[in-house]
Formats: C-alpha cells, structure tokens, sequence
C-alpha cells in the first residue's frame, strides 16, 4: 500500500520533500557564508556585547537624563568606553615592550658576565636549591634561550597592535548600536528562540550576571591585584614593574596558583640582592594585600551574580581562551551560562510536566 502510494505521489522524493531539502541545503550554505563573513570580526562582536552588558546603567542613566536621546546618550557612553580602554592600553603596551627588551637585555647580560651566579653563590641555601636544580637542567642556557626569544616576541606583539586597533574600532561601533537599540535586537533574537516569555528572561539575565560577574569579579579585581603588585616592584625599585604587574593580573585568575607565582620569586629576587627588608616588604605586602583584595572584593562585586561555583567558571575561561582566543574570556562563561540555563528551564519544565 505504501508502494502504491509512493508511486502516486511520484515515489520517496515528493515535490514537498524536494522543496525541504532544498531549502534546508540553501540555508546550510547561506549560513555557512554568513559565519565566514562574520568570523574576521566576531571577537570584536562578542567585546562589544559584553561593553554594553557593563556600560548599559550608565546609558540608561544618561539616556533618562537627556529625555531619551538616545543617539547623544550612546555617543557619549562609547567615547568614555573608548578613552578608558584605548588609552591605557595604548601606554601600558608600549611600556611593556620597552621592560620586556630591557629585562631581556639584563638577564643576558647576568648570564655573560657570571652576575646571577655571583648572586647565588652568596647564598648557602639558594646555592644548595640551584644546584640540584643545575644537575638536572643547565640553567644558564635556559635563561640565555629565553631571552633571546623576547625581542622576538615584541616585534610580534608590536606588528599586533594594528589588528588590535582595528578590532577595537568595530567593537566601539557596535557598542554603541548594542546600546541604541537594545530592545529592537533582543526583541529579534526572541522571535527566532524556542522559548516562552519567561523563559527567555531567564536565559538573558543569567548570560548578563555571568558576564558582569566575570568581568567585574574576576577581571576587574585581577586587574587591581596586578596594578598592587606593579606599584609594589615600582616602590622597592624591582625592575619591570609593569611587564610583571600585567603578569600577576594575568595569574590572578588561575586558583591555587594567584600572584604569588611572581611576587615570589621577585622577594628570593630581593634576598640574592642582599636586600632582606625589601623581601620581607614585599612578602607582607603580598600576602596581606594583594591576596587578600580577592577576598575582599569578589563577594562584594558578585553576590547575586554568579549562580555557579568558581570553578566551573575558571574552567569555561581557560577553555574559552583556548578555543577562541582572548575574547574567551567572554565567550566561555557565556556557553556556561546559556548551558546552566537551559539546564533551569528544563527543570522547571519537567516540574509543570510540560515535557
């Protein structure tokens, strides 16, 4: 029967299902053209979202103040957006470049001349460490190598900066749209989703928690914990103190390792130097200030925010990294988040047996 009816209708291949498939294959190239349109320029899409997640009460505090302009309103907040992050970030990188060629430049020359093991020599225990260390590695080929590599490096971070520039630009553009017009796109993107109302706002609202969470709880605070440290090696005259302080910044992040993995060595640093109460300084100021913002902080900056624990967090921004780049640091917490909410809306489904 279904033979005879197959053969009515024309067989399998039915006008309907021929139209489907070809409509489904259409829309998979069409999609497929679009993301490689939109790929050159999806890191600068997803900082410019998470721009205006962050700078959106200071637009709604504008906007209400200049009866609703909201062009002037926008304009205004992504050239504030613009100066605080291009500026600084202009300085800091060129200042890092000229520390990382200078250690460079030390550490090759404390290799040459025989300075570092002088300065371990000194030392009984240090002596004792680097030893046993030598055994295994030769110590001074590794430094030697390492920082042969760091001019290298800096011509690269350098040729950098123009697509850097170019990908903030675009960011900046599209942050103040994402601010403009907020409403007609997320009223869009609701059009194209599966989901209620409701369910929705749930999903919306835990993406931008996530974000601000991250971005004020844990990049934020990271970045003052680097700014800590960098003043403290600038106060007892340890050298590059930007280059390290953007390196605790970075370490921040990362559990059970902090910043202690630079300020560390820089106050065994101190003490080869014959410098014991700049170490014992630094040592204090960074156990009892610099570790301790984060506990200070971070409870403050994401109660309310955060509806997971950290370490699922840190996960999702190493592996966003990993996967995507710097704008990982977005971007994963941001699959995490649209995970653990469809997660909620499925319960909560299961619960009103709608499912």
């Amino acid at each position: 029967m279904t033979t005879a009816r197959q053969k009515e209708t024309g067989g399998w291949l039915t006008r309907e299902r021929a139209r489907a498939i070809v409509f489904a294959v259409l829309a998979a190239v069409v999609a497929l053209l679009c993301w490689l349109v939109m790929e050159p320029v999806f890191t600068s899409i997803a900082w410019g979202l998470a721009f205006a997640i962050v700078a959106r009460p200071l637009y709604e505090w504008l906007a209400r103040r200049m009866k609703k302009r909201k062009s002037l309103a926008a304009g205004l907040v992504t050239l504030l957006v613009g100066v605080t992050i291009v500026v600084p970030t202009t300085l800091i990188g060129r200042q890092i470049a000229d520390e990382a060629v200078s250690a460079a430049a030390t550490v090759q020359k404390a290799v040459k001349d025989g300075t570092w093991q002088n300065a371990i020599e000194r030392n009984p225990v240090v002596r004792r460490v680097f030893g046993f260390a030598g055994d295994a590695i030769n110590l001074k080929d590794l430094f030697a190598k390492a920082s042969e590599h760091v001019p290298l490096a800096v011509q690269k971070f350098v040729a950098g900066l123009l697509s850097v520039a170019s990908a903030t630009a675009i960011a900046l553009l599209l942050l103040f749209f994402f601010l403009r017009d907020r409403e007609e796109m997320l009223g869009a993107v609701r059009g194209l989703l599966p989901l209620s109302k409701d369910e929705d706002a749930i999903m919306f609202k835990r993406v931008g928690d996530t974000i601000h969470a991250v971005l004020y709880g844990t990049l934020a605070v990271s970045l003052l914990q680097g700014i800590l440290g960098g003043l403290v090696f600038w106060m007892l005259g340890l050298p590059a103190p930007v280059l390290w302080g953007c390196a605790m910044a970075a370490f921040a992040i990362v559990p059970m390792v902090g910043t202690a993995i630079v300020w560390v060595p820089a106050a065994l640093y101190l003490l080869l130097e014959g410098e014991p109460v700049k170490a014992a300084i630094l040592a204090a100021w960074g156990t009892f200030v610099i570790s301790m913002i984060d506990n200070l902080l971070q409870p403050y900056l994401v109660e309310g925010k955060l509806h997971v624990h950290l370490v699922p967090v840190f996960i999702s921004i190493v592996g966003g990294v990993y996967a995507f780049g710097g704008v990982g640091l977005i971007i994963g917490p941001a699959i995490l988040a649209v995970a653990l909410a469809l997660l909620d809306i499925w319960r909560l489904r299961v619960a009103e047996q709608k499912v």
